[in-house]
């Protein structure tokens, strides 16, 4: 009879293979996500409820980030819906969400399009279900917002501060989107 449930591995190594120079490799991502603002105002309720006539949304983004250390930054989405119709507005969401970002061995151009396009474009989603909540929650049909292009807006503020650096008018990256 063979002895075959008794093969014994002696060489275990928990923490997964390690390529080599793992601990200087670039390395990028959220590390928490967290709704550091909201704000939901219904101003003509209960009378905006009874308006027909189709409204006319305002949305704006803005993309702030702050270093919290070498290594952490925190992002923050801020989000503004407006929605307006003949007989006035019927809500305002204001949304400010965050995602604390880890950076490590980047480069600070990578570091700087990380945090201002591709972290809004891994927070955004779960921004835009607070808002279609939130909207929802007030009364009104759930609001979905059209998917953004984070990385093609930052690209083309880029390209402009790039344009106005050459001109002597601006800085080399944006620190907005």
């Amino acid at each position: 009879m063979a002895d075959e449930g008794n093969n014994i591995i002696t060489d275990i190594n928990l923490d997964g293979p390690q390529p080599n120079g793992a601990d200087t490799m670039p390395a990028a991502g959220i590390i928490q996500q967290y709704i550091k603002d909201l704000s939901v105002e219904n101003p003509n309720a209960p009378d905006s409820f009874q308006w027909q006539d189709p409204p006319q949304i305002d949305v704006q983004f803005n993309i702030g980030a702050r270093e919290l250390n070498p290594e952490v930054s925190e992002v923050e989405l801020k989000i503004a819906v407006t929605s307006k119709c003949q007989g006035g507005t019927a809500f305002i969401i204001d949304l400010s969400y965050c995602g604390l970002i880890g950076m490590r061995n980047m480069e600070d151009t990578h570091k700087h399009a990380f945090t201002y396009a591709e972290a809004p474009r891994i927070l955004f989603p779960f921004a835009r279900r607070v808002i279609s909540d939130a909207v929802r929650d007030a009364g009104f049909p759930p609001l979905l917002l059209e998917p953004v292009d984070f990385n093609g807006i930052y690209l083309q503020q880029l390209a402009a501060s790039q344009a106005a650096q050459e001109n002597g008018e601006g800085e080399a990256l944006p620190s907005e989107a």
